[in-house]
């Protein structure tokens, strides 16, 4: 068995051993529904959630004794993934968006007309 923070690492969830770590320092590593601690072993049919920018990954340990760092389709081998996918943007609401390129400073007057026409203020 090896510890979390240097299995979450080895199955490339984290891009580093300390991000890892601080994640779990963070809580936003869970195993089995508990908060958990970088040095808390994993063992098979646990079930590790890792939180990261507003997603959420789910996965079921496979393989608990990986504690170096593995090739690509090696890790994938090591847990079963069960995050839900997400549903897709919706095709109507995509085109509606009013998008100005970054750093086009302030708007003209033409595009605020065109702005408050498409928001329904005038």
């Amino acid at each position: 068995m090896a510890r979390l923070d240097a299995w979450l690492w080895s199955v490339r969830l984290f891009k580093t051993r300390s991000a890892a770590t601080a994640a779990c320092r963070g809580g936003h590593i869970r195993v089995n529904d508990a908060p958990a601690k970088a040095a808390q072993l994993v063992a098979t049919g646990d079930t590790v959630r890792v939180r990261r920018s507003g997603e959420e990954t789910i996965v079921e340990v496979l393989n608990p004794t990986l504690s170096k760092r593995v090739g690509a389709p090696v890790a994938q081998q090591a847990y079963l993934d069960h995050t839900p996918t997400q549903p897709p943007p919706i095709a109507a609401m995509v085109s509606k968006v009013a998008v100005r390129d970054r750093g086009a400073g302030r708007p003209t007057k033409k595009q605020r007309r065109d702005m408050d026409a498409f928001l329904g203020r005038g």
